[in-house]
């Protein structure tokens, strides 16, 4: 994790400088492991994000407001109730301990004035906000943690709040580079260095230890018991380096990304191990850097927990249209021996003379080939000949009907998963509560999902996502299969184009002409924004057909979001994220 010990130490220094005598004056819950504390001073605003996430737990400043539930939960309406109006006294860390313990001063019902504490343990999976009053008594947690989980250390209410379990480092703050070096030397296994230095330091992450590797070793590998004495000193120098950076949490902050702008690391020291593979970028605060660094995948997290009702639903309707589907085409392969029921009731019809009731088979030459080869068929002995014939011209009959319906039945199966799949890409895409209340209210109107008795105000439909292009024609991009329709056939004229990605579930997108001649440009744009809000957003070269809208009819009955188009081309682009937050018209 690279949101360490130390990297929490300069995140801490930034609250003392920022927010010590900040007012609470809001407190939210986004789901069930965030808060947010909007804090107040006399010259600014700020709100506090405190995150339990096990892959992203973390505290810092944030520009970004996650949307927040109409109804707040139980631990949110008891943090209103408690710390609203009190003022942020103090922030501790244990040693380099991954945790923060924010002190509140506040006054409880009385009008007494109490200390109250929000601690934060940032522990992957196990991280954790714990509500503690003034006598170090747990009043509530994120996450309540009771014998059945474990049996070290329970986390609930009325409960004294006890410090998670030490590990066996050294701490920077407390121990010498000396008594660094000596534990590692006393490590008995010819270890690799980043790793004994994780296993040796508290709170650095790993990262952190690939750097001192990187530096020591000038991008060598490095073991602890072949170091030369000139690595071990100058491992010696960057690790009193590193001393010095914690004691004073006087560190940068950087990020370093890959070449596609995806970010890789962060840490409060230079980054350089990466080499060239990846580009490294200071930032102006810490609070700053996680902003960066998260937002984007935490977005996406928060938008599938919320989602989860309804993936649920689109998953088992969708395995079992695929099942169904399967069986089909097995039952269908079956209907292609009709053709020999009926050749073998024309061959028993032919032979009625020869055959005798009581057999249970029979050998008769095929006269549809040429060479007329003996045909060995069953027969039924308690039939008369005719009625075996009979038998199997049913059979025939039958398989035929049968190979009808199952290709009606399995056109319309797919057609139906084919409809899935765009509202698992709309889902996909989904960035606010607004967007899933669309495609919850898209599948209550299909039926996939059952109404409400009491029925519920529907929710305002979004106008579609506007882009201009960089010449300045207008771009709409629908959000879902609804406004896909209304976007094409209602709202678009007849010689705007449209485009829609070739056999890839995505948004229906049109480039308004306004009566003009689309320029190449302007075409190139579209397309690139139709492959973006598309399940091919990242692939290269998907195939984008474009038409006039003109040619685009909807088919009667059909989903939504489900049409034809003729008079069509394709054009073939890469989708580019920075092209379509540039080109986006921001209301």
């Amino acid at each position: 994790m690279a949101l360490d010990g130390a990297f929490l130490r300069h995140i801490k220094k930034e609250l003392e400088e920022r927010a010590i005598g900040a007012k609470v004056d809001k407190i939210y819950q986004p789901n069930r492991e965030e808060m947010v504390l909007l804090l107040r001073t006399r010259s600014e605003n700020f709100k506090l994000l405190m995150s339990a996430r096990a892959n992203s737990a973390r505290i810092h400043f944030t520009r970004f407001v996650p949307e927040n539930p109409k109804v707040p939960p139980m631990l949110c309406m008891l943090l209103r109730k408690r710390l609203s109006g009190a003022r942020l006294a103090a922030v501790h860390q244990p040693g380099l301990e991954r945790m923060l313990s924010l002190e509140f001063d506040a006054v409880n019902e009385l009008g007494d004035e109490i200390r109250l504490t929000l601690v934060i343990e940032i522990m992957g999976r196990y991280s954790n906000i714990i509500f503690v009053d003034e006598n170090g008594k747990i009043i509530d947690a994120l996450k309540r943690v009771d014998a059945e989980m474990s049996s070290e250390r329970l986390v609930l209410p009325g409960l004294t709040y006890r410090l998670p379990p030490a590990q066996d480092k050294l701490c920077l703050l407390e121990h010498s580079v000396e008594e660094v070096l000596a534990r590692l030397h006393s490590i008995p296994s010819d270890m690799e260095l980043s790793k004994a230095l994780l296993n040796t330091l508290q709170g650095v992450s790993p990262v952190v230890c690939r750097e001192l590797q990187h530096l020591t070793g000038h991008g060598a590998e490095l073991t602890v018991h072949t170091m030369s004495e000139t690595q071990v000193e100058r491992l010696s120098f960057f690790l009193n380096r590193l001393k010095q950076t914690v004691q004073n949490a006087d560190g940068q902050p950087y990020m370093a990304t890959d070449p596609r702008n995806k970010p890789i690391d962060f840490s409060f020291l230079n980054i350089e191990q990466y080499g060239r593979t990846a580009v490294v970028t200071h930032f102006e605060s810490f609070s700053e850097l996680l902003d960066a660094f998260y937002s984007e995948r935490d977005k996406i997290e928060r938008m599938r927990a919320r989602s989860q009702d309804l993936l649920h639903i689109l998953t088992t309707v969708s395995d079992r249209l695929s099942r169904k589907i399967n069986i089909q085409r097995a039952e269908l392969e079956h209907c292609a021996e009709r053709d020999t029921m009926r050749m073998y009731g024309d061959l028993i019809n032919a032979n009625l003379y020869r055959i005798e009731k009581g057999l249970s088979h029979v050998e008769l030459e095929n006269f549809y080939e040429d060479s007329q080869p003996l045909v060995k068929i069953k027969l039924d002995p308690v039939l008369t000949p005719a009625q075996n014939a009979q038998k199997y011209y049913k059979a025939y009959h039958k398989a035929r009907t049968a190979e009808e319906m199952l290709n009606v039945q399995i056109s319309q199966a797919q057609q139906e998963l084919d409809y899935l799949e765009s509202v698992f890409d709309e889902l996909s895409r989904a960035a606010t509560e607004q967007d899933l209340m669309e495609i919850r209210a898209e599948l209550t109107e299909q039926g996939y999902i059952r109404a409400q008795k009491d029925k519920r105000k529907q929710p305002n439909s979004q106008k579609p996502m506007e882009f201009r292009s960089s010449d300045g024609f207008r771009i709409l991009v629908g959000r879902n299969n609804r406004q896909n329709d209304r976007l094409t056939l209602k709202d678009a004229r007849n010689q705007d184009v449209w485009f829609h990605t070739k056999t890839i579930p995505g948004s229906h997108t049109i480039l308004v002409t306004d009566g003009r001649t689309p320029t190449e440009t302007a075409m190139t744009e579209a397309a690139m924004l139709a492959a973006f809000y598309s399940r091919g957003k990242d692939s290269s070269q998907v195939p984008v057909d474009y038409t006039q809208v003109r040619n685009v009819s909807k088919p009667q009955g059909a989903k939504p979001g489900m049409v034809i188009y003729v008079n069509y081309k394709t054009i073939y682009v890469t989708p580019d994220r920075a092209l379509a937050e540039r080109l986006k018209v921001t209301n």
